[in-house]
C-alpha cells in the first residue's frame, strides 16, 4: 500500500480510571457498569407502519471500490456477471450475492463531500460534515433513541471499531453526539487484532480472534438477592452523599447502573452474546474468521432484541486499497464479504427474520475510477455504491446510475440523508424529525447535502 497517500489510523489506547467507586457495581467490579458509566463521564415515516424492527450495518472499513463491487465498469479488471435478476449485473467477485440479488437493492449514485477517512466516516454515519461546534448523533444512536431497548439488550452495539491516532478519533462518528450518552454503542472489541508495529498490521484477515465480551456474569458468591439488598443499602448512602454533591453525572450513573444490572441478570442477554450456542455448521457457513463470526454475532444480537448492530470486522483501513487493489479484492476482501453477506441473508430468511431486519453494507466512500501508479485506487466520495436488503426493502432493484467509469452520478443522486430517511422509514421512525442541538439549533435526523432534509427512496419501500 502507498502509505504516503493515506495515513492509516491504528490503535491508540488510553488508560481509563475506574470512576464508578460508589455503589454495588463498583464494589463488585462489574466491568459492564464501569463501561457504561465511562461513556458518560468521557464524554415512522409519517403515517406508515414499521416493517423493520432492527438493522445490521456491515461496515467495510476504508471504502470499497464501486467498480469492483456493485457497479462494474470496463475500467475494472474484473468482469461483470449476471445475477438472478434479469438485466442486473455485479462484479464477478461476488458470485454468491449475485444469486441472491432478488433480496438486494443496489444504490449506485451515492454522493458525499468528505474524502478523508475520519471525516468521511463521520459524514456517512451522522449525515453531517465534522463541526468544531457540534457533535452530531450517529445513525445507530438515533435508532436506539427512537426505537428503544428490547429484552434487556443494549439498543446499539458495535462489534469491533476503527482505531485512530491524533488529532482525530473515529469514535465520534459512531457516538451519540449531543444526545444522552445512554445512546452510545456498547463496543465489543477483539483485543488481539490491533498492534503498534507495522508487522502487527497485516492486511490479510487472520484467524478469528475471540472478541472481548462484556462481563455478563455475577461472581459465584453473589446472588441476585444480594444485589437487591445491596441496592437498598446503597440508596441510603446515595441520599446522604447527594445532599452534599449535586452533580449531573449521578443521574447518568443511575441509568448506566440500571442498564448494567438488567443485562447481567437477564438470561436472554447472556444467550444473545454467546456464540457457543451456534452449531459448528452455522459458524463454518458464515466463515471461520473475524468477518464471518462478527456478522453471525450481529444476527444473534438482533434476534435477541438489539435495535442496531454495526459489524465492523475489517481492520482499520483494510478496504483502503491504495496499492494492489486487485489482489486485495480477489484474495481477501471480496471473498469474506461475499460469504458473510450471502449467508446472513439466507440465515435471516430461514429464521423468518429477513422481513424485520434491515441489512446495510457500505463504507465511508468509494474509490477512484482510475488506478494509481501503485496499482491501487484512491479515495472517491463523488459517486459510490452501497447495498440494502431485508426490513421491507424491495430487492432486485437498482437506484441511480453512474457515468461510464463510475466517476460521477449520471442520474438520481442519492445523499446519505436519503439513505438515512429510507432506513428510518423502514424502522417506523419519523424521518422528517429534527433534534435541537445544545445551542438551540434544529438539525434533521436525515440530514442531506447542504443541510437539507433527506427523502426516503420510495421505490425501495
Amino acid at each position: 500500500m502507498n502509505e504516503t497517500s493515506c495515513s492509516q489510523c491504528w490503535e491508540a489506547s488510553a488508560s481509563r480510571r475506574d470512576f464508578l467507586s460508589v455503589g454495588s457495581l463498583g464494589l463488585l467490579g462489574i466491568s459492564l457498569g464501569q463501561y457504561l458509566g465511562l461513556r458518560s463521564a468521557l464524554g415512522a415515516a409519517r403515517g406508515s407502519r414499521a416493517t423493520a424492527q432492527a438493522c445490521i450495518l456491515l461496515w467495510l472499513e476504508g471504502g470499497p471500490p464501486q467498480t469492483d463491487t456493485w457497479d462494474p465498469k470496463p475500467n475494472s479488471s474484473f468482469k461483470a456477471i449476471s445475477t438472478n435478476v434479469p438485466g442486473i449485473q455485479i462484479s464477478e467477485l461476488f458470485p454468491k450475492v449475485a444469486q441472491r440479488l432478488d433480496k438486494v437493492a443496489l444504490i449506485r449514485s451515492v454522493e458525499t463531500r468528505e474524502g478523508s477517512h475520519p471525516q468521511g466516516t463521520y459524514e456517512s454515519m451522522t449525515g453531517h460534515r465534522p463541526s468544531a461546534v457540534t457533535q452530531f448523533p450517529s445513525l445507530g444512536s438515533i435508532v436506539a433513541k427512537e426505537r428503544g431497548q428490547r429484552n434487556h439488550l443494549p439498543a446499539y452495539v458495535m462489534i469491533n471499531k476503527a482505531y485512530a491516532v491524533e488529532p482525530f478519533s473515529y469514535d465520534p462518528a459512531f457516538s451519540s453526539g449531543f444526545l444522552d450518552a445512554r445512546y452510545n454503542p456498547l463496543v465489543l472489541e477483539d483485543p488481539h487484532v490491533y498492534g503498534n508495529s507495522k508487522a502487527d498490521r497485516p492486511h490479510e484477515v487472520a484467524g478469528w480472534a475471540k472478541l472481548r465480551m462484556p462481563d455478563l456474569s455475577l461472581p459465584k458468591s453473589v446472588t441476585p438477592e444480594m444485589i437487591e439488598d445491596g441496592q437498598s443499602f446503597l440508596s441510603v448512602v446515595d441520599q446522604q452523599f447527594r445532599r452534599r454533591e449535586k452533580l449531573a453525572e449521578f443521574s447518568k450513573m443511575d441509568t448506566f447502573r440500571s442498564q448494567a444490572l438488567s443485562m447481567i441478570l437477564s438470561g436472554e442477554v447472556k444467550r444473545a452474546f454467546d456464540l457457543s450456542q451456534e452449531s459448528e455448521r452455522v459458524k463454518k457457513a458464515y466463515g471461520a474468521n473475524r468477518v464471518g463470526q462478527s456478522v453471525l454475532l450481529a444476527r444473534r444480537l438482533v434476534e435477541g432484541g438489539c435495535r442496531f448492530v454495526t459489524a465492523a470486522p475489517y481492520k482499520t483501513g483494510q478496504w483502503d486499497t491504495h496499492g494492489k487493489n486487485d489482489a486485495m479484492m480477489k484474495n481477501t476482501l471480496a471473498p469474506s464479504a461475499d460469504q458473510a453477506v450471502s449467508v446472513l441473508l439466507d440465515d435471516l430468511s430461514q429464521r423468518g427474520l429477513l422481513d424485520t431486519t434491515l441489512v446495510v453494507v457500505m463504507g465511508e466512500f468509494g474509490r477512484t475510477p482510475d488506478m494509481n501508479p501503485f496499482g491501487g485506487r484512491d479515495h472517491w466520495p463523488h459517486c459510490w455504491s452501497l447495498v440494502m436488503a431485508g426490513g421491507g426493502i424491495r430487492g432486485g432493484r437498482v437506484i441511480g446510475t453512474s457515468d461510464e467509469k463510475a466517476a460521477y452520478v449520471a442520474d438520481r443522486r442519492v445523499s446519505i440523508g436519503d439513505v438515512f430517511a429510507t432506513i428510518y422509514k423502514a424502522l417506523g421512525i419519523d424521518w422528517s424529525k429534527s433534534y435541537e442541538t445544545p445551542s438551540g439549533r434544529p438539525v434533521y435526523i436525515a440530514n442531506a447535502l447542504d443541510d437539507k432534509l433527506g427523502s426516503p427512496i420510495e421505490e425501495l419501500l
